[in-house]
C-alpha cells in the first residue's frame, strides 16, 4: 500500500487497513507531542519552556540536561515540578482514549511507544505493560547517583509550582531516593543522555519494530533517534506506515512510500484509524 495524503474516509481507511485486522504481526502506535498538544500540553521546546534563573533565561535544551542538573539541581527540579503541574491539569483527549482502547483489543499484538512524558496515555487507560515511555515520565523520579534503575512515584501531595516559583524546603526534603536517601532526579531522558533498555526500553522497542506489520505515527516531528529507528526497521521489514500530523514532517515521506500520510488533528484521525482496524 502506498499513496499520497489521505482523507478521513472511514470506508476507505477500513479497506486500506483490512489486511491488518487478521494479521498476527504487531501494531505499534508511535506518539509524540502533537497528541498531547490537543489536551493543552505545550511541547516545552518552544517559548513555553523558557525558565528564568536569577537574571538569565534558560532554554529547555539547556535545562533538560544532566549537566544542568549537576550545577542547578534545585532550579531544574523547580522547572520540572512546574511542567508536572501543567501536565496533571490536562486531561486525555479522544486520541489518547482511542489508542488505549485499541491496545486493550489488540492484546499482545499492540504496543504503544511514546515520547511523551506527561502520562496522559496511561491515564486514558493504556495498559502499562504495553506502554513504552521511551523518554520517561514526569510523575516519577529515580536516584541521581544511580544506586539502582528503580523509579518511584513523586509524592501526590507535592504542591504544583507556578512559573518561576522555587522549590520550598518541605518539598526539597522529599525529593530523595527512597533506597539510598541521596538526591533524586526526574525520570526523564535528558538531551545529553542516551537511550538504554532498563530505563527507556531501547532493545525491546527495536525488537518490536522489526516484528510489526503496522506502525501508526501520531503527532511527532521526527527529531529523536529511537523513533526514527522504529520507523526505519518496520519499513524495512515490510510494515505499513501511517503518519498522522497536522504538519508536514520527515515521517510523512516514509509513510507515502509505505502506506499513507493523514494531514488531520490526532483527535479526528486516530479514532477513525482505530475504528478501521476493527471494522
Amino acid at each position: 500500500m502506498s499513496g499520497s495524503d489521505d482523507e478521513l474516509d472511514p470506508t476507505r481507511l477500513a479497506a486500506q487497513l483490512a489486511c491488518h485486522r487478521s494479521s498476527t504481526r504487531g501494531v505499534i502506535f508511535l506518539t509524540g507531542a502533537g497528541v498531547s498538544a490537543e489536551s493543552g500540553v505545550p511541547t516545552f521546546r518552544g517559548k513555553e519552556g523558557y525558565w528564568t534563573i536569577g537574571s538569565r533565561e534558560y532554554h529547555p535544551q539547556e535545562l533538560a540536561t544532566h549537566a544542568a542538573f549537576a550545577r542547578l539541581p534545585r532550579e531544574v527540579w523547580a522547572w520540572y515540578l512546574f511542567r508536572r503541574g501543567v501536565c496533571r491539569a490536562a486531561a486525555p483527549n479522544r486520541a489518547h482514549v482511542a489508542i488505549a482502547q485499541a491496545l486493550v483489543r489488540l492484546g499482545d499484538r499492540g504496543l504503544l511507544v511514546t515520547q511523551n512524558v506527561d502520562g496522559l496515555h496511561l491515564r486514558a487507560g493504556a495498559p502499562p505493560a504495553r506502554t513504552f515511555e521511551i523518554h520517561g515520565n514526569i510523575d516519577f523520579m529515580r536516584c541521581a547517583d544511580e544506586c539502582s534503575v528503580a523509579r518511584y512515584p513523586l509524592p501526590d501531595d507535592l504542591p504544583p509550582l507556578e512559573r518561576g516559583d522555587p522549590v520550598d524546603e518541605a518539598s526539597w526534603a522529599r525529593l530523595l531516593c527512597p533506597r539510598c536517601g541521596g538526591r533524586a532526579r526526574p525520570h526523564v531522558l535528558w538531551f545529553d543522555e542516551s537511550y538504554d533498555e532498563p530505563r527507556y526500553r531501547w532493545t525491546s522497542t527495536l525488537e518490536a519494530s522489526a516484528a510489526a506489520g503496522l506502525v501508526i505515527i501520531v503527532g511527532t516531528s521526527a527529531q529523536t533517534n529511537l523513533p526514527w529507528r522504529v520507523v526505519e526497521r518496520a519499513a524495512a521489514a515490510g510494515a505499513t506506515i501511517v503518519d498522522v500530523n497536522v504538519d508536514e514532517n520527515p515521517f510523512a515521506e516514509v509513510a507515502r512510500d509505505h502506506g499513507l500520510a493523514v494531514r488531520a488533528p490526532a483527535g479526528d484521525a486516530v479514532p477513525a484509524l482505530c475504528a478501521a482496524l476493527e471494522s
